[in-house]
């Protein structure tokens, strides 16, 4: 196309007026070698011929394009260049808006307003991001204008220059990305996930709303980097990061920060059922299988979930809390989930006082074994006794198993403790009539320790028990890591003649090919499938049938756990267990009284218990206030259940009086008083309480501390 110098004479100055020092043509003069200043050295036909060969220069080169529209946006002159860059003809082109060949998508910062809203002001811009109106993805101009006026300074169009900074755009937006992003898994990094978790705090902190923010750690994780490499473990991240996304969907942002710990943020998420079942799912999917480079890996996940504003207002707060939910989640054994509560920070504290005392427990002789009976299904009579560990503190006094076991297997104080366990049994088990077992629980870290087989020849030896009369019951989660290691160590004891047992099957990783590789003896049927037979649409009595038609098909006994109640144990035997084991037998007992019941020969145990199944109830002594009208009295609850209260200390309520049990931390609890007798009331609750993750119940839901405090009630730290 013919260029018409007419047009361009007075365009001269506008050229002048855009080569800024950073303008797209001293960019064009660097790159093809040519000097661009234009500072005027001799007269204005020579400046208007410079002008013109720096035009041409920029046309011939396709790094850009010059425009030229009238005073109504039309285009009376664009590069030939244009063409290509648009696909469409020149001669199509030319005499349509310039705003056309643009979306009306706009970006940079100072970009405000749409570019028929530019061109109206009629005003210089320079160096301005739009996005081309054409088929291709993400391309990007760059336009700068100058606003013509004739002799009379009447507005005439613009004279302007374009350049393709698509590339450019496409390397800032991967840089933005690295910024906000983990490069490796595509989720939110630790940075922008703090961002996030700030802006979420303070607008919800104004709107009196609640957000959930949950910290997931990988178990076992450091294991798979070093066995398999560092790929693979990158590998295991990304599948990981998608199971994450999948469960958390549309309900919030996942974000990786930093090495095998996640993030999670939950906005309105603050009923705590809802977020214990996201937890176990998440914990759930992640110990599901991965097969990654050809080989079959097995992690876990623990999980601890703070809620603002009850565990923290800010962001340092509410991770920080997190945090130790998450440690106390750990703590306890991994593979499970904590909230918050107040309780953790004296559990922190506690925790290092309980290690050291537990180092000097054997020898001060605290550490002791109870035995709890199984009983054939048939008879009732006792046939094995499973050996439970107890710890009497000097001081303390009996100090729970759930908080001493995981103290030991994180210490590796397990190994002593399990040792001597194994030992103490088998000398017990000797004092026994007949041919009565005894089962000893053998820790994942026990079983990966070598030296097992050695620690039960020795007892065994000393002892003088038959192999075939002690069971070594081990968990699923030896599993978790199948090497070649883990068959040794199964032909290594099935060598010594003692029985093996598959505990709480069914809870955790289970895989038929455990029970077609590994030699069991025996599939104990974890408690939870008896606890959920009662309720409607269970499916626990078909789940538990095919356990046991499965064991018989392999020869192998069944023991069913946990049973309390007449209705669970007629329905168990209906299925065909072989042992029974729970409450309505027998508690665990010291082994002077199982010396004193063999004194009359066999041991037959008449059941007792509740005829139905009730939720289960922990003693305890815990401070709360109930609310009765206008009243708000403290006193005492003695033990406390899923769906009620033991609560004295307080005149006696009549029966039906509605009241709310204030349990700390904004927990109210609507209750109805059930049986009221002397200075005790037994309460029942309108919501069933939930499982805190750390042995402990919790309500669904707290009340908002800016709500208790306006009712004049102590408001949450």
């Amino acid at each position: 196309m013919k260029i018409d110098h007419s047009q361009l004479d007075p365009a001269v100055s506008s050229v002048r007026e855009l080569n800024a020092p950073d303008s797209l043509l001293k960019r064009i003069g660097q790159k093809i070698g040519r000097s661009t200043d234009t500072k005027h050295t001799g007269g204005s036909k020579m400046a208007a011929r410079d002008a013109l060969r720096m035009i041409g220069s920029l046309e011939d080169s396709d790094l850009g394009f010059f425009w030229i529209t009238d005073e109504h946006g039309n285009l009376t002159y664009i590069s030939k260049s244009a063409e290509d860059a648009f696909g469409r003809p020149l001669d199509e082109i030319e005499g349509s808006s310039l705003s056309n060949l643009f979306s009306s998508q706009t970006s940079g910062e100072n970009q405000q307003h749409s570019l028929p809203f530019i061109l109206t002001k009629q005003r210089k811009f320079i160096e301005l991001p739009f996005k081309a109106e054409i088929d291709k993805d993400d391309v990007w101009w760059e336009l700068s204008g100058i606003p013509q006026f004739d002799e009379n300074d009447a507005f005439v169009g613009f004279f302007g220059i374009g350049e393709d900074i698509s590339e450019q755009r496409s390397a800032e937006d991967e840089e933005n990305r690295l910024i906000h992003f983990d490069s490796l898994t595509g989720l939110s990094n630790r940075a922008s996930m703090s961002k996030t978790l700030e802006s979420t705090l303070a607008s919800f902190r104004q709107q009196k709303r609640a957000c959930a923010l949950m910290q997931v750690d990988l178990d076992r994780f450091k294991l798979i980097n070093d066995t398999l490499g560092h790929p693979a473990g990158d590998t295991l991240l990304k599948h990981v990061s998608e199971r994450l996304m999948r469960i958390v969907s549309g309900n919030g942002e996942v974000a990786r920060i930093g090495g095998d710990e996640f993030q999670i943020l939950l906005p309105d998420w603050d009923d705590r059922g809802n977020l214990s079942d996201m937890a176990n799912a998440i914990i759930s999917s992640i110990s599901q299988p991965y097969t990654v480079e050809g080989s079959r890996c097995v992690i876990g996940a623990s999980v601890g979930i703070a809620i603002s504003p009850f565990d923290g207002r800010t962001p340092d707060d509410l991770i920080r809390s997190a945090d130790m939910s998450l440690y106390a989640a750990k703590g306890a054994g991994r593979g499970r989930f904590s909230f918050f509560s107040e309780k953790l920070l004296e559990t922190v504290n506690e925790r290092k006082v309980l290690e050291d005392d537990l180092r000097d427990a054997l020898k001060k002789g605290e550490v002791i074994l109870n035995y709890q009976p199984l009983v054939k299904s048939e008879n009732d009579k006792v046939s094995c006794f499973e050996a439970l560990m107890r710890w009497k503190h000097s001081e303390r006094g009996f100090i729970s198993p759930e908080i001493f076991i995981p103290i030991a297997e994180e210490t590796k104080l397990v190994l002593e403790l399990g040792a001597w366990a194994i030992q103490q049994a088998c000398e017990d088990a000797t004092k026994w009539p007949g041919k009565v077992r005894v089962a000893v629980n053998v820790s994942p870290i026990q079983f990966a320790d070598s030296r097992l087989p050695q620690v039960v020849s020795k007892a065994l030896k000393d002892t003088g028990l038959d192999p075939d009369r002690l069971e070594l019951e081990i968990t699923e989660s030896v599993f978790l890591e199948e090497t070649s290691e883990t068959e040794d160590m199964f032909a290594a004891l099935k060598k010594l003649g003692v029985r093996l047992a598959l505990d709480d099957f069914g809870t955790g990783y289970s895989s038929l090919s455990y029970l077609q590789n590994a030699p069991f003896d025996k599939i104990k049927i974890d408690q939870s499938f008896v606890r959920g037979s009662s309720e409607p649409g269970s499916r626990n009595g078909a789940i538990i049938a095919a356990i046991v038609a499965l064991a018989d098909a392999l020869d192998m006994d069944t023991t069913a756990e946990g049973i309390e109640a007449h209705d669970e144990l007629e329905w168990i035997k209906s299925l065909n267990v072989s042992q029974i084991q729970g409450y309505i037998y027998s508690k665990p007992i010291p082994h002077e009284d199982v010396l004193n019941q063999f004194k009359k020969g066999e041991w037959a145990i008449e059941p007792v218990g509740p005829a139905l199944q009730r939720a289960d109830r922990m003693s305890i002594f815990r401070k709360v206030r109930l609310i009765f009208g206008d009243n708000c009295e403290p006193c005492v609850v003695r033990n406390l259940s899923k769906t009620g209260a033991l609560i004295e200390g307080l005149m006696c309520l009549p029966k039906g009086t509605k009241l709310v049990v204030d349990l700390g931390d904004g927990q109210l609890a609507v209750a109805t008083v059930r049986r009221s007798d002397d200075n005790q009331m037994g309460v029942e609750f309108e919501q069933r309480l939930i499982s805190d993750g750390f042995g402990g119940l919790c309500t669904r839901r707290r009340v908002s501390p800016y709500l208790m405090a306006a009712a004049g009630l102590p408001m949450a730290n």
